[in-house]
């Protein structure tokens, strides 16, 4: 691994470890359904227009197909709209904790229903990741915090886990923006939707709205997404979701910087045997390839 792809690695993971932090700062100021159906909007658009300027077709695949209904559905309305809901009640730090559980899942659902190989090692890493998640969640028990919303989490996660492993290599045929612009409008209309059955928009305007809005539309929706694929591009993606074993650190970190969320030893214990554990399994499942 060379050291560009290391730089697009630690760019990618703080990115999607910031959106936790943008998301809990737009849901103090708006409705969340609506809020997230608004910026996939924005997002689709852009992503769409960017695409067409370069070149890259409406015409996909049978398998771009499927995967941009299946992921613009399952990651783009369900995993993150559900997240949406619950930062409404959940600090950022701990939702960015239970999203990072998403390779641990992936591994083992791969290795109990579709018959992939796990080492040792794999074996030791969910062990270990999933116990840091324990401890973790029984620190904040004592604090009050709302088993709801920590449920609702673990939901989004399943949704994306399923995703993940449902459409597995259909990134392949080019028009990659493409896709991913699509997936997002597919999200739009999903949410759209669920926001005029469950949600009475609002939205109170200020400055930290406006500003996460759009960071959360530019950087982690688009950028983040743009420099994952030339990640996988460039280094394979079992070696690229490698790095998925920072995010407990920087969402943790992220959190507390700007939004003043506490940290304390149990949660910095908690938060490294979580990372050791992802990292296992992906040298695992590296090693495997």
């Amino acid at each position: 691994m060379d050291l560009r792809a290391v730089l697009m690695g630690l760019t990618f993971t703080l990115i999607w470890s910031s959106a936790f932090t943008s998301a809990r700062i737009i849901v103090a100021d708006a409705t969340p359904l609506f809020a997230l159906s608004m910026r996939y909007l924005v997002s689709g658009i852009i992503g769409i227009s960017i695409a067409a300027a370069l070149g890259q077709s409406f015409r996909l695949s049978r398998s771009q197909w499927r995967a941009t209904i299946i992921f613009g559905f399952l990651q783009n309305a369900v995993y993150l709209g559900l997240f949406f809901v619950a930062m409404q009640t959940i600090e950022a730090s701990l939702a960015a904790i239970i999203a990072s559980t998403m390779p641990l899942m992936v591994a083992l659902a791969a290795w109990a229903f579709m018959g992939d190989k796990l080492s040792p090692l794999g074996i030791l890493g969910l062990i270990t990741g999933f116990a840091g998640v324990i401890f973790i969640m029984a620190a904040h028990l004592s604090g009050g915090i709302d088993l709801i919303g920590v449920g609702i989490c673990f939901i989004g996660v399943l949704a994306l886990t399923i995703a993940t492993l449902t459409v597995r290599g259909a990134s392949a045929g080019g028009n990659l923006l493409m896709v991913v612009g699509l997936q997002m409008l597919v999200g739009f209309v999903a949410l759209a939707l669920a926001t005029l059955l469950f949600e009475t928009p609002q939205v109170t305007m200020s400055w930290p709205l406006i500003a996460a809005f759009t960071y959360t539309c530019l950087v982690p929706g688009l950028l983040a997404t743009w420099i994952w694929f030339l990640l996988v591009g460039r280094i394979g993606a079992t070696r690229a979701a490698t790095f998925h074993f920072l995010n407990p650190f920087f969402g943790v970190a992220i959190a507390a910087l700007l939004l003043g969320e506490k940290l304390g030893l149990r949660d910095v214990i908690g938060v490294a045997v979580i990372a050791a554990g992802i990292l296992a399994v992906q040298i695992s499942r590296q090693r495997s390839t």
